[in-house]
């Protein structure tokens, strides 16, 4: 038979105790002359068979690992008799075949053994683990369970399956069940893979082992399995083996649940969700890379980079420890405001004293409530006194604050919030409602927003629907009843240590899903110390917070800051006579806000009084942050803060910041650009120079636009950027493929943008990675591209892509246009008018082989910044190949 990805010499075939087994063996693949690593033992589920297994088998043959990949009895081409194997059948036949393999037993050759398991093989395979602890190396598992909690439901799929009137007809009679389980596949299967996974199960006879498969599983105490599973779980918690799981998020039968049970029973276990992917996450997503990449790092103990090669790099410096709650305990007698936050409703202000008083009781009444330390607690809050509130009691206790931006939207939250798995959830009505709309994980609490004069009524709570949206409490009995033990002289739990958890922040998700990023205190506190050092930020220059998280960096650095009153989900709301009052409210000394929301502000200044064109003519300082910004937009917001020191910082949320620069030094940068007075100066956009203690190295791109070369000072030397500081993120949460790509060189994080540093150390920024345009004259990075296109007159915004085969790719520059100077700026889609082509091409100094013009360049939720070039080049590939293509 010929079963597309599988080399006809792996299939092999043997009769052990009477039983006929198939399976895959990869030993003709391996290198010639070598012995392998080891052996990955692979066990499929129902109603798969082993070639679930193929890009498996062949990655380890490349790698130098034996893989194994068997057809559980009844199943794939092994024997079809129609017995009813159950769970302890399997696992002991299992051995059986290993040991007449060799893998285990009396002629056991010493080959290590990893397991690797999917679906209800992932339990066969964890029983083989427990029985045969001698042989056994490692244990990697994919969508499975090996407990089902009591209050807990069977999957509803599951359950159908099962029921009588459709178990038969579904499983047996009919391929329904087959066909069902290779629809989760996303992307699509081909119809050849289909058709080979269908192969084996044409007729009703070949599946019957589909439909006992189903009836064998454990789903309550009185099931025959159940006891063998439970003995399963329990020996699979005594394993200290390296171990791996692999995650497909949306599958519809193994849930988020049973991914942490499995973490609580083996909690050093590496964790690599696949956002996207689904129940047959091997076919969704890059498993068997994952798998070769953790053999290495775990099993052959290779580092992700030559040692020789990390040993150049100097060392990451540690920053000095403060914690982030120590301007709480050192103000707390203070009458000043600490907090202040502008809404509809009016204002709401908290002094220190009030804001150190406040966290203590919210401090005793989670612990109270059932919060420890470690427990994750999401907080769906918007900026301002609760936030804050919430943030830094969780933070004292030792809880671990999960912080996803409501900007993510409600597809990104909810893939955030799963992701992270909270214990608890502290939110506003709205959160809550989706929360139990949308099966948030945890224990909820409902903040209802604060009246701010007598006479105030808040909107409807969830005080009267607790059992309808299913919460536990409320933020202000939570403050009660902390007050009550506090009043009592109940204290608080021993402070957290500085390398605990403190923190998941997740980022903007405009480069794929969101990334949850963990921090420890110590990392945490050093992200606030760097952003007061760098800005000057302290307590005598209180400062207004456009930007949601330098609002919590103030706090912690003792300084009065206050939050506008806009949607903090989309940051272009923020309006110049919102911006003013919140300035004129404290005195702001400085302003932080994202470049949208500076935008708004230029775009509203008209509409200013007098008294509040005199509140921002007293700002000092006014920071850019979150996405990248122009010196000419630096310039307009200029205009509105006339005595303010524009500074745009250069980071990422797993970084901030990492440099820091002025308006003026941007001036300066652009003009060493222009004369060529220092040498790599120019290409890009400068961000300006490393904050203190913070590292930045090249890592140069080959002719493929890969960034396979080693470190580099360099200057003008064009490549991914690297970055090393004391406030760097600790890892990514449960997504160990993608931290260990990041941390080639330990200590150091890539950061996929694509840049270069010039002879005095500032660095330029030219784009990401991912976006850089390879063609047949060499790499072409897409930001100076984009800058250039855009001084030409009317250009508002640019994308340059790479349209056809990497490595003989044309550029594409897609224009938007302003509306005042081109009457057809709001038509549809379609190539630039002539003299509009002609100019851009002109103004860019590569060659150009399209401009195109739409009515809006898409740009990033979160931000409303950044560019979508991924999404801009495929709509660019296809609009020029005649498609319709419609908007990008």
């Amino acid at each position: 038979m010929s079963w597309p990805g599988v080399d006809p010499s792996w299939s092999r075939r043997a009769v052990v105790a009477g039983h006929a087994w198939h399976y895959l063996d990869n030993t003709s693949s391996l290198p010639a002359g070598r012995a392998p690593h080891g052996t990955v033992l692979c066990v499929h589920g129902n109603p798969t068979w082993s070639y679930l297994w193929r890009s498996v088998l062949a990655a380890g043959a490349e790698a130098g690992w034996r893989v194994v990949a068997v057809d559980q009895l009844e199943m794939g081409f092994s024997e079809h008799t129609g017995a009813h194997h159950r769970l302890a059948d399997r696992v002991a036949q299992l051995g059986a075949l290993t040991d007449h393999l060799g893998l285990s037993g009396p002629g056991w050759d010493g080959l290590a053994v990893v397991t690797l398991g999917h679906d209800w093989g992932g339990v066969v395979s964890m029983g083989w683990a427990v029985d045969h602890p001698r042989e056994l190396a490692g244990l990697i598992l994919t969508n499975t369970a090996v407990h089902q909690p009591g209050e807990k439901r069977v999957p509803a799929l599951l359950r159908l399956a099962r029921h009588r009137s459709v178990h038969a007809g579904a499983t047996t009679v009919t391929p329904a069940f087959l066909d069902v389980t290779l629809s989760l596949a996303s992307p699509a299967l081909a119809p050849e893979v289909r058709e080979a996974y269908r192969s084996p199960y044409r007729t009703a006879d070949d599946r019957r082992g589909i439909g006992t498969f189903v009836e064998d599983i454990p789903v309550d105490a009185g099931h025959p399995s159940h006891a063998e599973l439970a003995r399963i779980a329990g020996g699979v918690a005594a394993l200290d083996v390296p171990a791996l799981l692999m995650w497909g998020p949306k599958d519809p039968v193994f849930y988020e649940r049973y991914l942490r049970d499995l973490r609580d029973r083996l909690p050093h276990a590496d964790i690599h969700r696949f956002e996207g992917a689904g129940h047959l996450v091997v076919e969704d997503a890059d498993v068997a890379g994952t798998v070769v990449t953790w053999l290495r790092r775990r099993l052959e103990g290779r580092p992700a980079a030559p040692d020789q090669v990390a040993a150049e790099l100097p060392a990451p410096v540690a920053g000095q420890y403060r914690p982030l709650y120590a301007a709480l305990d050192e103000l707390s007698g203070s009458e000043t405001p600490a907090v202040v936050a502008l809404s509809p409703g009016g204002t709401s202000e908290l002094t220190w004293a009030d804001l150190a008083r406040r966290v203590e009781h919210l401090a005793l009444g989670l612990v109270d409530s059932g919060v420890r330390p470690g427990h994750r607690v999401s907080l769906l809050i918007p900026p301002g006194v609760d936030l804050t509130t919430a943030l830094f009691a969780c933070l004292r206790i030792g809880a671990v604050v999960v912080l996803a931006d409501a900007g993510l939207g409600v597809r990104g939250l909810t893939r955030a919030v799963r992701g992270a798995y909270p214990d608890h959830i502290l939110g506003i009505e709205r959160a809550m409602v989706a929360a139990r709309a949308l099966g948030w994980p945890g224990q909820k609490f409902v903040v209802v927003p604060r009246g701010h004069e007598a006479g105030y009524t808040p909107p409807r709570t969830a005080h009267s629907r607790r059992r309808t949206i299913g919460i536990a409490g409320s933020l202000r009995e939570l403050l009660a009843r902390g007050a009550t033990l506090a009043a009592a002289g109940t204290a608080l739990p021993a402070e957290p240590a500085p390398e605990d958890d403190a923190a998941i922040l997740f980022t903007s998700g405009s480069t794929g899903p969101a990334k949850g990023v963990v921090y420890t205190h110590r990392g945490l506190a050093g992200m606030c110390s760097v952003v007061a050092a760098t800005l000057g930020i302290s307590p005598e220059r209180p400062f207004v917070a456009g930007f949601a998280p330098f609002a919590l960096i103030g706090t912690a650095v003792g300084a009065t800051s206050a939050t506008p009153d806009m949607d903090v989900t989309a940051p272009g709301t923020l309006r110049a006579g919102a911006l003013a009052d919140a300035v004129a409210a404290i005195d702001a000394y400085a302003v932080f806000a994202s470049p949208s929301a500076l935008a708004n502000v230029v775009r509203t200044a008209r509409d200013l009084t007098p008294e509040q064109r005199d509140a921002l003519a007293g700002v000092q300082l006014f920071l850019s942050a979150g996405a990248p910004i122009s010196s000419t937009r630096l310039a307009q917001v200029l205009e509105v803060m006339p005595n303010a020191e524009p500074h745009t910082p250069y980071g990422m949320t797993e970084v901030l910041p990492l440099t820091d620069v002025s308006l003026d030094q941007i001036r300066a940068a652009e003009a060493d650009a222009a004369t060529g007075a220092v040498a790599g100066a120019g290409n890009g956009s400068c961000v300006g120079t490393p904050v203190p203690d913070a590292q930045i190295r090249i890592v140069p791109l080959d002719a493929t636009g890969a960034a396979t070369g080693e470190p580099t000072a360099t200057p003008g030397v064009t490549g991914e950027v690297l970055v090393t500081a004391p406030n760097l993120k600790d890892r990514y949460d449960q997504l160990w493929a993608t931290q260990d790509r990041s941390a080639t060189w330990p200590g150091w994080h890539r950061t996929g943008d694509v840049g270069h540093l010039d002879a005095s150390g500032r660095l330029w920024i030219e784009g990401r990675l991912a976006h850089v345009i390879v063609t047949a004259d060499g790499v072409v990075t897409p930001v100076q591209v984009e800058n250039d296109a855009m001084s030409v007159r009317g250009v508002v915004r640019a994308a340059a892509v790479g349209v056809g085969p990497v490595g003989t790719q044309q550029v594409a520059v897609v224009v938007e246009t302003d509306p005042a100077l081109h009457a057809g700026a709001r038509r549809a889609p379609s190539l630039a008018p002539e003299g509009l082509a002609r100019a851009v091409r002109s103004a860019v100094a590569v060659p150009v082989a399209a401009v195109l013009r739409v009515p809006e360049v898409p740009t990033d939720v979160r931000h409303n910044s950044k560019v979508e070039r991924a999404r801009i080049a495929d709509w660019a590939a296809r609009m020029l190949a005649g498609a319709r293509a419609g908007r990008p």
